[in-house]
């Protein structure tokens, strides 16, 4: 099984239709498709955060010759299209199992990379005079219902300061409404004083005209049909040329396909996320709610909710569920989306939503992100972040390149990174274990 979802989810011919892609200067440089045939040292598959992070980075401070293949056009992907949360993330299990599973010394290192990953995208953003559109403020947690507050946010607020040294405030309603945080169907908050908001597509066609000012060549509607082995080199063939390269890096992340990917079939879940964005509020629409504040947020559900008040006025509210990606299931996770946002924010029932967009983020067996070198000589992946991989990918794609260019051994990485990826069991029955996985987490979002 090549693709789990629908064709129009890989369809990379009509416009995103994003707020970003309406609100972002035009790349400005030419990524023609690759024609004939063409060699480099290293190719890279994906232009996105990652590989072109990857790619800026052997051509920079490794002098590496770099070629990228991207199926559709630079940051078509998740890359351009999430809610621009550049925050702690990268991983979908907890701190505690992951001390458990790989002990508290690399755990407390993957920590470190995250809080890492944060000041590198910001850094990158100055040094190279890319405008992203950064707010501060952090990331607020927020219960959606009683159960999920009072202890339980001071229960994690403990696991935090003891595992990884964090102190996180618990907030309560009425200090979430001084901060201009009063949603409706909350009950308090932890704060995690970490990160950053941003336009991710400002940020991605940023790192694109510098990777490519540093001598990349990125090939745009590129998408790679097969990967093989030809002697001592790779094969790269995409449907109007093929590129020779003596190492690979995989960086596809959730459009990943078993087909044309071998190394990596079976052992990723895609999953969908989608996002709504609101006309410009006014000044007195805000106040009306009582939500003034530009913070990162995100709720308490296992099928989460991403929000925030954008530069412009605009409200962007994300969530995640679908398991189809058909045209007509775009329309229901529209309209669950919308139902969600009204129920918090009842005073903006009348603000119309201007844009509605959909991905895919990437999902591992062991719940954590893989950086490193796959089964065979010359061929690396960095992927998998779990649907929060903004600023991660920064980390990531520098890591992978100093990899490839041999400057540093996996043992520089922390052990939660870079343990084997593991394949699903029964891989063609990931679809069906999504859907089962969904059922339970709305009804425990629903119950507790």
């Amino acid at each position: 099984m090549s693709s789990l979802y629908h064709p129009a989810l890989y369809d990379r011919d009509p416009p995103v239709g994003s707020y970003w892609e309406a609100s972002a200067p035009p790349l400005g440089r030419e990524t023609p498709p690759l024609h004939d045939t063409a060699t480099c040292e290293v190719a890279v598959i994906g232009a996105g955060y990652t590989g072109l992070t990857a790619a800026l980075t052997l051509a920079e401070q490794h002098g590496a010759g770099v070629a990228v293949l991207e199926a559709g056009t630079p940051g078509w992907g998740a890359s351009g299209r999430n809610g621009g949360f550049c925050c702690l993330g990268g991983a979908k299990l907890g701190y505690g199992v992951m001390a458990r599973r790989y002990g508290l010394a690399e755990t407390r290192r993957f920590f470190a990379a995250q809080m890492e990953s944060i000041d590198l995208v910001q850094q990158t953003c100055a040094e190279r005079g890319i405008d992203a559109d950064i707010t501060g403020g952090g990331e607020i947690l927020l219960a959606h219902k009683a159960s999920r507050g009072g202890a339980v946010l001071q229960a994690e607020r403990e696991e935090l300061r003891e595992l990884v040294g964090l102190d996180c405030p618990v907030l309560d309603n009425d200090a979430l409404a001084a901060r201009g945080l009063a949603g409706a169907g909350f009950h308090g908050g932890l704060e995690l004083p970490l990160g950053v908001g941003l336009h991710p597509l400002k940020y991605l066609r940023g790192l694109a005209r510098a990777a490519l000012d540093a001598g990349v060549t990125v090939y745009g509607h590129s998408p790679v049909t097969a990967l093989q082995r030809e002697g001592a080199d790779f094969l790269l063939v995409t449907p109007r040329g093929r590129l020779r390269a003596r190492k690979v890096i995989l960086a596809t992340n959730g459009y990943t396909e078993d087909d044309s990917m071998r190394p990596l079939a079976g052992r990723l879940m895609p999953a969908l996320s989608s996002i709504i964005v609101t006309r410009p509020l006014s000044a007195a629409e805000q106040k009306a709610q009582g939500w003034t504040s530009m913070v990162m947020c995100a709720d308490s559900r296992r099928l989460l909710h991403y929000f925030r008040l954008l530069p412009d006025g605009r409200f962007l509210w994300g969530g995640r569920g679908g398991i189809s990606g058909s045209p007509a299931a775009a329309a229901r996770s529209q309209a669950r989306l919308r139902r969600t946002f009204e129920h918090h924010y009842p005073a903006w029932r009348h603000v119309e939503t201007e844009y509605f967009w959909r991905g895919l983020v990437c999902l591992t067996k062991p719940l954590v992100p893989f950086v490193g070198k796959l089964e065979g000589e010359g061929l690396y992946a960095a992927l998998a972040y779990h649907g929060n991989g903004v600023s991660f990918t920064a980390w990531a794609g520098r890591a992978v390149a100093a990899q490839v260019a041999g400057a540093q051994g996996a043992e520089a990485l922390p052990a939660v990174l870079r343990a084997p990826l593991p394949r699903f069991p029964l891989p063609f029955l990931r679809k069906a274990y999504l859907t089962g996985a969904y059922a339970v987490y709305g009804a425990q979002d629903a119950l507790t």
